[in-house]
């Protein structure tokens, strides 16, 4: 009796979540399937042509110059993107961690900026980083001028070499609360004791969160890399909506766009996402190995 209510329970959660289970098939390894399909073939132009052309797209997307600029771009917004966050956030995260007065109130301020669309943080950059010079100036460049700081007036994303900086400073001020609460929330899990401890053998507050705290935050150090990098590699609302569609900030999921909705050709804009996704797993799956194997162990 015992066995077969088991068994029933067992069949009625099944039950419950194979529509979940049928859901992600069908409309996430459905189309992924579909992409592969796509990108493997000659499709151009309204009508569908699965025309088998094998690893075509990926060798001539390879050989195409515009994706090395896409590359470099993507590269350099990731190494400012993550790198400013984790940075900031974890200066924000100390700040607060020292029992300042209104915390909660600080620690809604610095994540508000986290739960704006890119689209609109976008606009908004896009007028604080107005390249426009003389009585159209505005935003920090008006503010340099103000301010007597002339020197630090610059073109923003409008400069060649350099323009995915400074789209990245948008993403920096939006998902740095995110790292904060995160090493906020890494500071506080650590026991008093262990800075007491410290403390007693000499350390002051420098050397106490550079060798006893950073340690400890190696785990929270490596989820922020893992999921702003991520982020940082499908980024194009926030580059659309600041600069538009420009080769100099041109990135995969650009040219993607462009490839497949403007261009009208398919195969290699599959290709293009197929890339993508690839790149993404890459830094996500021995992520959740690395999590599930954590989780196990303890």
């Amino acid at each position: 009796m015992l066995r077969a209510l088991k068994n029933r329970d067992r069949y009625l959660s099944v039950l419950l979540i194979s529509p979940s289970i049928l859901a992600l098939l069908i409309f996430v390894y459905g189309f992924i399937a579909w992409s592969v399909r796509v990108s493997l073939s000659k499709w151009k132009g309204l009508n569908p042509d699965f025309t088998w052309v094998g690893l075509d797209n990926y060798i001539k997307l390879f050989s195409d110059p515009r994706f090395h600029v896409d590359i470099r771009n993507t590269l350099i917004f990731t190494g400012v993107f993550v790198i400013g966050s984790i940075l900031l956030g974890f200066v924000l995260a100390i700040l607060l961690d020292q029992g300042l007065k209104g915390e909660g109130f600080f620690r809604s301020l610095f994540l508000f900026p986290m739960a704006i669309s890119y689209i609109v943080t976008g606009v908004v950059w896009r007028w604080l980083m107005n390249p426009a010079t003389g009585s159209r100036t505005s935003g920090f460049n008006l503010l340099f001028d103000t301010l007597n700081l002339g020197f630090l007036k610059n073109a923003w994303h409008t400069t060649p070499e350099w323009g995915m900086a400074a789209i990245a400073l948008a993403a920096i001020w939006q998902m740095s609360g995110y790292t904060m609460a995160l090493y906020l929330a890494g500071l506080r899990a650590i026991p008093q004791e262990l800075r007491e401890a410290a403390q007693i053998d000499g350390a002051n507050e420098v050397q106490i969160y550079r060798y006893v705290m950073l340690p400890l935050l190696a785990p929270v150090t490596l989820s922020a890399l893992i999921i702003l990098g991520h982020m940082s590699l499908k980024v194009f609302d926030l580059i659309i909506a600041i600069a538009g569609k420009q080769l100099p900030l041109d990135v995969p999921a650009i040219y993607m766009w462009q490839t497949t909705f403007d261009g009208l050709f398919y195969s290699r804009g599959a290709a293009i996402g197929i890339m993508l996704l690839l790149s993404v797993a890459v830094l996500i799956i021995p992520y959740i190995r690395y999590t599930l194997k954590t989780e196990t162990d303890r």
